[in-house]
């Protein structure tokens, strides 16, 4: 005849196994969760850990459009051009302006300046500025680019970060190409973090003379 103390022992016994095989397994759940948070992290901050000499952190392309409402203040840049005009918060008020940061190592900028220039002309008529942000170069190195790439919009001259620092917050330090769009107040309506796609940014330009 079986022993019901035994028999108890031995459920219980089952219980606890079965209690420490469920909470391993939470553990282990937890665990692969937790390393797979560290394996999404930012992709900007694991190519600025990367160490790689390209001396850039190229951006994903990621499209961000900010509502009217969600605007801040207008950007107060105040900077030099590399053909020596002098431009201020002023300048940006009644137009549509696009910003792109560059500079002539970096290969994605070389890959999207044919795309900013085709746009440049074909908003110029509606009012549209383009300005680029030269984050580096001397004058020559930068005329040289924009020679080779037959860019006729100026650019400023911004070694000393004072545009970048106008911006900060919308475009993180290093993250070249970054382009913004800024709407007739001189505000940031959207942002593209990386290469641009021609498309796009035209909708983003569209949308900004639209409004």
């Amino acid at each position: 005849m079986t022993d019901p103390r035994a028999t108890s022992r031995a459920i219980s016994g089952t219980a606890s196994r079965r209690a420490v095989l469920a909470a391993g397994g939470a553990a282990l759940t937890a665990l692969t969760l937790g390393l797979s948070a560290c394996a999404q992290e930012d992709a900007l901050a694991k190519q600025a850990k990367a160490g790689d000499n390209k001396n850039y952190v190229a951006g994903d392309g990621s499209v961000t459009e900010f509502t009217a409402a969600d605007r801040k203040a207008a950007v107060a840049i105040n900077g030099t051009l590399f053909n020596g005009a002098q431009i201020a918060p002023a300048d940006f008020q009644g137009k549509v302006t696009v910003l792109n940061f560059w500079f002539a190592a970096c290969a994605p900028c070389r890959v999207e300046a044919p795309i900013l220039e085709e746009l440049h002309q074909d908003f110029k008529g509606q009012g549209v500025q383009f300005f680029g942000v030269n984050l580096r170069d001397e004058k020559g190195t930068a005329e040289a680019f924009d020679k080779t790439f037959n860019l006729t919009y100026p650019s400023f001259d911004d070694k000393n970060g004072g545009v970048l620092l106008a911006v900060s917050g919308l475009v993180p330090p290093g993250a070249v190409p970054t382009t913004l769009v800024l709407d007739k107040q001189g505000r940031v309506a959207s942002r593209v973090l990386g290469e641009i796609q021609k498309g796009t940014l035209k909708a983003l330009i569209t949308a900004a003379v639209a409004e």
